[in-house]
């Protein structure tokens, strides 16, 4: 094992505040949307060995126990030591928190304080725009109030996240949409938005990613594997090639998120363009015992300054718990490889280290002498 400087998990959610049954549990260790099937549990995966190897000794049982000790001791401990105990255990000093997720998921001075660590909030563009458009009557209102929300979100925010290859696919044009284009899309939207409707409209997905832009700040994108109804074909990452091409040299970082099974293809686009970074996000809890594999091909391409580490953690501490755990597993039993095969020095080795968790984040998101948005410690 390496010794590593205090993680910055550059992109993950809140913890749930509320006790959870076995069901519930077991449906955040699967990006299904639909229970296991019949006979079966979403504990037997890879998340799920994980969750039962680095888990239960942090609540004082053998590691591997059966998930019903295991969650029966979670409630005796009660939802808010667990988490407290789960949470400092991994070595995360500072988290980035996207708050674009509903729920009753803790905000990112609770998550803070739970954990020990330092907090700043990374707002979702897509959430930020549905909240606008529920107090905007028309489309030039709902237009210069995205403009003022977006804005208003920079000066306390590190960065902002979008989940358009989600919601539509990263396939989009790659110039930003002219301003009457975005008047009409946006009068059609709320002329016909339920309550609470989704914003997928392709031509409002581009104008809110180069709003962002605008602001100077990193802005994230998903790609990869995510929620369970979008088709991952139109997540693949080198879909965005026009796009980060057309935001080179504007001052904006592109941050690719959960590149998986794509990673290899977001380490190339880290490699041709400066302003690109990649991360692995949940894709190291997701494959588990595979994840040293997973990381190795990450690294095959992309330039080591231009990683960064993330859990992806959303709902249970369980996930940025297996997520630190299995990112330093890998990466040390990968960089020990290196050196003892003499192609890595001991001294390079514990720097790319230092740099993939923790540097790299504190550069491209100006952490360094930022207030700390919530400090637990």
């Amino acid at each position: 094992m390496i010794e590593l400087p205090p993680l910055v998990d550059q992109h993950c959610h809140g913890v749930l505040r509320t006790e959870l049954g076995l069901g519930t549990f077991e449906a955040y260790l699967t990006q299904s949307g639909a229970p296991a099937a019949p006979g079966t549990t979403f504990f037997d995966t890879q998340t799920g060995f994980a969750v039962r190897r680095w888990c239960p000794p942090l609540l004082g049982l053998e590691p591997h126990c059966p998930p019903a000790s295991y969650l029966a001791r979670r409630r005796e401990l009660g939802v808010l030591e667990a988490g407290r105990r789960l949470l400092r255990s991994t070595g995360i000093g500072t988290y980035l928190v996207d708050t674009g997720l509903l729920g009753d998921l803790t905000e990112p001075a609770e998550l803070a304080a739970a954990g020990g660590a330092a907090a700043h909030e990374i707002v979702r563009l897509e959430l930020l725009a549905e909240q606008v458009a529920d107090t905007s009557g028309t489309a030039d209102g709902f237009v210069a109030n995205l403009a003022e929300a977006v804005h208003g979100a920079a000066q306390s925010a590190v960065g902002f996240s979008s989940v358009a290859g989600c919601r539509h696919g990263l396939a989009l044009a790659p110039e930003p949409p002219g301003p009457g284009e975005v008047r009409r899309c946006a009068g059609r939207w709320l002329s016909g938005r339920p309550v609470a409707g989704r914003l997928t409209d392709p031509v409002l997905l581009r104008h809110l990613l180069w709003t962002a832009v605008a602001t100077g700040l990193p802005l994230q994108l998903h790609a990869g594997v995510g929620d369970p109804d979008m088709r991952i074909d139109r997540t693949d990452p080198m879909l965005l090639t026009d796009f980060v091409r057309a935001t080179a040299g504007l001052g904006t970082d592109v941050v690719l998120l959960h590149g998986y099974p794509y990673h290899r293809q977001a380490a190339c686009l880290a490699d041709v363009f400066p302003h690109v970074y990649a991360d692995l996000g949940p894709a190291l809890a997701r494959t588990g015992s595979r994840a040293r594999t997973v990381l190795a091909e990450a690294l095959e391409l992309a330039p080591f300054g231009k990683l960064l580490f993330s859990t992806g953690g959303q709902g249970l501490p369980e996930l940025h718990v297996v997520g630190a755990r299995l990112f330093h597993e890998a990466l040390g039993r990968l960089l020990a490889e290196w050196v003892a095969e003499g192609v890595w020095s001991r001294t390079d080795a514990a720097r790319i280290a230092g740099l993939i968790a923790a540097g790299n984040a504190h550069r491209v998101y100006g952490l360094e002498g930022r207030s700390d948005g919530g400090r637990g410690r």
